[in-house]
């Protein structure tokens, strides 16, 4: 049984003597399973005391890097900000550099302000091109842990990824299409914001594999470049219904849902199944009109507390852990929509 604790003290916290303490700890018998147990609360109590004791007035700061819709950075803010009293005793203290799209150079740009300037640690979504990559690489080496969010460079020196597993969401994904749709004719419209970031790419793969291999007379009709934003996504939309009129459901990998059934409407066109990802503002009010079919949706709470809670066992503040597992994929439907969302 290790532990880093004298004998004493973990008699002391158990209420045992140090004699029957060390028999639990060398396996020398003797002693009943519900004292081991006693033995075993102790040092895991102690563990955790010794932990707040190294958090106690440690301030962190980290910088949340992000090209996202709007609706999703404030959505991660939103998350991040709901988990701080979690993070408690030690303070963390954010830097939050967003923006919709632009060029790859102005993202290198930030991480190496970054670099420069100095962090404890950097949590980043951004599209998975060599540049990045190698601005992953250069504030590592500067001792800045990173992690990546939702979407990953796995290619980078980045500490750990925190995320679904994406390839399993498109394959449920196109479960549904696949069961809602049934025997009923129709193409079906897959559409991601961009083509270089890796959660997407990873979507529409797992997605495209199960249709083939259970619906393969559906063609998949596929559209990139909307960057999850409504003003680009509506042109998007329509150029495809108006090239395809079997086009019935919708795969949205990359958002900008609003403006792809505005172009439905507008062409007075019917969508059977639309599945899309993740309950932000928009996708919660779209779900509770029964505009969307269902929400692939997971805990960006969860997902923010584990980059965060990575970012400090990075310093030694807490003690190591297993590798990381992907979050929860949940499948949201109007019917079973998460407290805070049905209410909002």
């Amino acid at each position: 049984m290790g532990h880093p604790f004298p004998l004493r003290e973990i008699a002391r916290q158990a209420g045992l003597s140090e004699a029957t303490v060390d028999r639990v700890l060398n396996g020398r018998g003797g002693v009943r399973e519900s004292t081991a147990q006693e033995v075993r609360r102790a040092i895991a109590d102690l563990d955790r005391q010794r932990t707040q004791v190294r958090l106690v007035g440690r301030t962190f700061m980290i910088d949340i890097v992000m090209q996202a819709p709007e609706r999703f950075t404030t959505a991660v803010r939103s998350a991040l900000e709901a988990e701080l009293p979690s993070l408690h005793p030690a303070v963390l203290r954010s830097r939050f550099h967003f923006r919709e799209t632009g060029p790859a150079g102005e993202l290198v740009a930030t991480l190496d302000r970054i670099a420069r300037r100095g962090s404890q640690g950097v949590i980043l979504k951004a599209p998975d091109v060599p540049e990045v990559t190698a601005a992953v690489g250069r504030l590592v080496a500067t001792g800045i842990p990173v992690v990546t969010l939702v979407t990953d460079l796995p290619a980078s020196a980045r500490l750990a990824y925190v995320g679904i597993d994406d390839r399993a969401a498109g394959a449920t994904a196109a479960y549904l299409v696949g069961q809602w749709l049934g025997d009923r004719p129709g193409n079906v419209l897959t559409s991601l914001s961009s083509g270089f970031f890796r959660n997407e790419e990873e979507r529409e793969m797992g997605f495209r594999g199960v249709m083939r291999a259970r619906h393969p007379q559906r063609a998949l009709v596929e559209i990139v470049g909307g960057q999850g934003l409504d003003a680009t996504q509506y042109d998007l939309v329509r150029g495809a219904l108006e090239r395809d009129p079997r086009i019935r459901a919708v795969y949205s990998i990359g958002g900008g849902n609003i403006a792809a059934l505005r172009a439905f409407a507008d062409l007075k066109r019917t969508c059977e199944v639309f599945v899309a990802h993740d309950l932000d503002q928009d996708n919660t009010r779209l779900l509770r009109e029964h505009r969307l079919s269902a929400v692939l949706h997971h805990d960006l709470r969860h997902d923010v507390r584990e980059a965060c809670h990575t970012v400090m066992r990075a310093h030694g503040a807490l003690p190591p852990a297993g590798p990381l597992l992907p979050s929860a994929i949940q499948v949201v439907t109007p019917y079973n929509m998460p407290p805070r969302a049905a209410a909002g």
